[in-house]
């Protein structure tokens, strides 16, 4: 149990040194819009791509005009000079986003590379105080008792027929 919470820490430390360091976005998905593709409660492992790189028919996150990441799919794209426009829609919509994104062709937009099915409620409920702090105080706890050294008696012989452990003068050792 201790190794696959372990593992769990490794890969949560990993992915946090990333997005620390700009390389990798997780992203909870809070609607259908996207369905059947990507379904609401997944969760999206995004990586920035320069915008220049981006073609219709992407998938990508952009932040809508309340700051809130929207991941919809690329319908119409327009280089011009060094910007890109872009339009976007969710496949389950009728309609286009009414928000055009412009941007750099430098800029860095996140495009999802990896749908983790349903690991996004697992997330959001991880998030929350009442979980994730008893949670990490009961794996704080663990890792303090798996320090701590367990204690041994070979002394008294126990379980252990037939081996001498003081040195004897007798020439042969018989078993009981």
């Amino acid at each position: 149990m201790l190794w696959v919470l372990a593992v769990i820490g490794l890969v949560s430390g990993a992915l946090w040194a990333g997005n620390a360091a700009g390389l990798v976005q997780p992203l909870i998905v809070v609607s259908g819009s996207m369905a059947p593709e990507i379904d609401t409660g997944d969760l999206l492992m995004a990586t920035p791509t320069p915008a220049r790189d981006l073609r219709v028919g992407d998938v990508a996150s952009l932040p809508n005009e309340g700051g809130v990441f929207v991941t919809h799919r690329i319908v119409e794209l327009e280089r011009t000079g060094d910007t890109v426009t872009l339009r976007m829609r969710g496949d389950a919509n009728a309609h286009p986003d009414a928000q055009s994104h412009t941007l750099g062709v430098d800029d860095p937009v996140w495009t999802p590379v990896l749908t983790v099915p349903g690991a996004g409620y697992v997330a959001e409920m991880l998030m929350r105080p009442e979980v994730g702090i008893p949670l990490l105080a009961g794996l704080l706890a663990l890792a303090g008792l798996a320090t701590i050294p367990s204690r041994r008696s070979d002394d008294d012989g126990a379980g252990q027929e037939g081996l001498v452990t003081e040195p004897t003068d007798q020439k042969e050792l018989v078993s009981a």
